[in-house]
């Protein structure tokens, strides 16, 4: 089978993100294979297959993670790393699509992998700015002040906590115009690729081999095993291969339920004068496009948005720079500051699908064969969910949430 026809293969960045220039994020990588067999292949070294391999590694296996570009380099780096429990579809409008039950569960799953997160970063010592940030979720022309109570109120009834800010609380509190907003716990910032880089040197100390610019070209089960080509024709095969390439998926994943969107984000100079609030809070709105922002430990403002439900629009070097204004002129509209021109400034594509919920767990027709895409903006928490359920399912288990990310 043709490479192009195994994976679908997308230039990520048409520019360089702020986190491409940040230190530590350099990973130390072998040319080959040091085997012709493994206990467990992770075919991707961002921020999806880092968690994953972190989840899988047992003492005693042997693992191998190979990446068809540099590990930390592909669409990890290119995120603006708001690690939000909310997911980006309402949990009003999700019990709509999926059922209460089924879409309080996701929501409460997704605010136990952000706090599971900071648990694993914690406990690795891992430097990457990780911190605990409240969520300040604006009205906006999706979702008004009504439909905001209401969103709280459904949040509240699953368990998770929500307050509901009134329009004087908002301009008292945080200096902003709108009718309404929820602020909310439980989500986080940090640095991706010192994330990504971090747990992927935790896990190649423990024994995994990185491999970079290897490329899958194709797999076959073969009896027990999983065996795959690689455009250099080496044939390897593993008990266990688990795909985490993000939006490049495995064409046989094809599905209406998915597509490829293009997005845009920029990051401000260093030391800007913003808002004191503005250090401690994520902010994103009930729009489309909507707007999302935060700060670094720099005092750069980073903010993203302006998405395009288009697979090639990320590709436009006139987009780029048409958005950026964009989303300046939307930043200094709210917070009523001066941001100057980007020091930053990038575009990406990345999956998504109709429900915002991700895809996780065995590709249909395969055996010992497991892919996690269709992120959306909530690429790492959905990352860690995607971990804990692949190993779960690897290690003979089930995980109980396993069914509401399952393809097919």
């Amino acid at each position: 089978m043709p490479t192009s026809e195994l994976t679908r293969e997308r230039d990520l960045r048409e520019s360089k993100p702020l986190w491409a220039d940040t230190p530590r994020i350099g990973i130390r990588t072998r040319n080959t294979p040091s085997s012709d067999h493994y206990d467990t292949i992770v075919v991707g070294a961002g921020i999806s297959g880092a968690l994953v391999a972190h989840a899988l590694q047992r003492p005693g296996q042997s693992m191998l993670i190979i990446d068809r570009r540099d590990p930390v380099m592909g669409s990890s780096v290119a995120s603006t790393a708001m690690i939000q429990h909310e997911i980006d579809t309402p949990l009003t409008k999700l019990r709509k699509m999926i059922g209460r039950g089924a879409a309080d569960r996701a929501w409460q799953r997704s605010a136990r992998a952000v706090l599971r997160l900071e648990e694993i970063v914690s406990a690795l010592g891992i430097s990457c700015g990780m911190a605990r940030k409240p969520a300040l979720y604006l009205a906006g022309n999706e979702m008004g002040s009504r439909a905001l109570k209401a969103e709280v109120a459904a949040r509240e009834e699953a368990g998770i906590k929500a307050r509901l800010l009134d329009p004087a609380e908002l301009r008292n509190d945080y200096g902003i115009e709108r009718t309404a907003a929820i602020l909310s716990d439980i989500s986080a910032s940090a640095n991706p690729a010192q994330l990504t880089a971090g747990l992927l040197r935790h896990t190649a100390g423990a024994g995994a081999e990185i491999i970079s610019r290897l490329e899958i070209t194709d797999l076959r089960n073969l009896g027990d095993k999983v065996v795959v080509a690689t455009a250099q024709g080496k044939i390897l095969s593993a008990r266990n291969v688990i795909f985490c390439t993000g939006y490049e998926f495995l064409k046989l994943l094809e599905s209406p339920k998915h597509q490829i969107i293009s997005t845009w984000a920029l990051a401000s100079a260093k030391g800007m004068d913003l808002p004191d609030w503005l250090q401690s809070h994520i902010v994103w709105e009930a729009s489309d496009p909507y707007l999302y922002l935060r700060t670094d430990r720099d005092g750069r403002l980073i903010a993203g948005g302006e998405d395009e439900e288009n697979p090639t629009s990320y590709l436009s070097e006139g987009k780029l720079v048409s958005k950026a204004q964009t989303i300046r002129r939307k930043i200094e509209k709210l917070l009523g500051v001066d941001i100057g021109e980007p020091e930053y400034r990038w575009t990406a594509a990345f999956g998504t699908t109709t429900t915002g919920l991700p895809l996780i767990g065995a590709v249909p027709g395969m055996k010992n064969v497991y892919a996690v895409m269709g992120f959306g903006g909530n690429g790492i928490t959905f990352s860690q969910i995607a971990a804990e359920i692949v190993a779960a399912a690897v290690n003979g288990g089930k995980d109980p949430d396993a069914d509401l990310f399952r393809f097919g």
